[in-house]
């Protein structure tokens, strides 16, 4: 018989699969955008595994003298596998927008043979880079998004409340946090899914949920109404009510974990996010994502 530890383990790992194959189906027919985009790629980071990359993509009228606000991506993957290419489709649109939309590598056990923690390290990096380098990214350092999805959305959010897992080579004198949270059924309290050392212990003060605080970054969530994992999402939307910090949660009626890699979701939460965006000021003007005839809508929890 399975330990609920294993099995939980197994769903998560599961979904997380059935998500990554439906990014690399819907990234075929899914494009937010026909504006022709400018893109670099930088290595903001050298490990023993070898180099890490963003990839950036810049706004249409961007000018290195810009001072714009900046999304940064993780794709998802239970911290195994995955792809940057994940959220090619959204970093386009924001850019089209106006955002500075980055796309960041991290390191993952089926490529790097690295554990969980390797990854929050990574992410923060990742930030740091970005943050360090906004004069160069025509980028404000003080408007920086975190986005992921699954286990890339609970990078953006460990990045911005995990205190632990810095990584040594990193200056800690700049800032690892986002100024904000736009995650895509993320992982932020899950302690019965098994995250493990290279020795093989369990990892500690991993979650993101518990060390939220007062003044944390306004954050909107998607989830699927039948992901397992929404009331992750439910325990961090209260606690930050709780807390006076903002935070808005969406469900999509009858979905699963990874919906919104499939359309008509993916447009459905960037429009979405597009909104929440622009109510902090990070966006200008109404969206101009169109969305499919009779889409679905999202359900705000509240």
């Amino acid at each position: 018989m399975k330990t609920a530890t294993t099995a939980v383990s197994l769903m998560l790992l599961a979904a997380a699969v059935a998500a990554s194959a439906q990014a690399a189906k819907g990234r075929e027919s899914i494009n937010l955008t026909t504006v022709e985009l400018k893109t670099s790629e930088h290595v903001f980071k050298q490990t023993p595994q070898g180099d890490l990359k963003l990839y950036v993509h810049y706004p249409p009228d961007w000018k290195k003298s810009d001072q714009r606000p900046a999304i940064l991506f993780f794709f998802g993957g239970a911290w195994r596998f995955g792809t940057v290419a994940q959220f090619e489709p959204q970093a386009a649109y924001f850019a089209a927008r106006g955002l500075v939309s980055v796309r960041a590598d991290y390191r993952i056990a089926t490529k790097h043979k690295t554990t969980p923690d390797k990854c929050i390290e990574d992410a923060k990096s990742a930030v740091r880079w970005l943050r360090s380098h906004a004069g160069e990214l025509g980028v404000d350092p003080d408007k920086i998004i975190g986005s992921g999805g699954s286990a890339g959305g609970h990078l953006a959010a460990a990045a911005a409340l995990v205190p632990a897992y810095e990584a040594k080579e990193d200056d800690v004198k700049v800032s690892c946090k986002p100024n904000a949270l736009v995650l895509f059924n993320p992982a932020l309290n899950f302690p019965n899914f098994a995250v493990k050392d290279d020795d093989g212990k369990p990892l500690k003060d991993f979650w993101p949920t518990p060390f939220m605080k007062k003044g944390a970054p306004p954050t909107v969530m998607f989830f699927g109404a039948k992901d397992k994992m929404v009331t992750q999402g439910q325990e961090f939307l209260a606690k930050a009510k709780e807390l006076g910090n903002r935070a808005e949660l969406y469900t999509a009626d009858g979905q699963g974990h990874g919906f919104f890699n499939g359309s008509p979701w993916t447009q459905i939460t960037t429009r979405q996010a597009d909104l929440f965006l622009a109510s902090l000021g990070y966006l200008q003007g109404k969206p101009t994502l169109k969305l499919p005839a009779n889409a679905p809508e999202l359900k705000r929890e509240e």
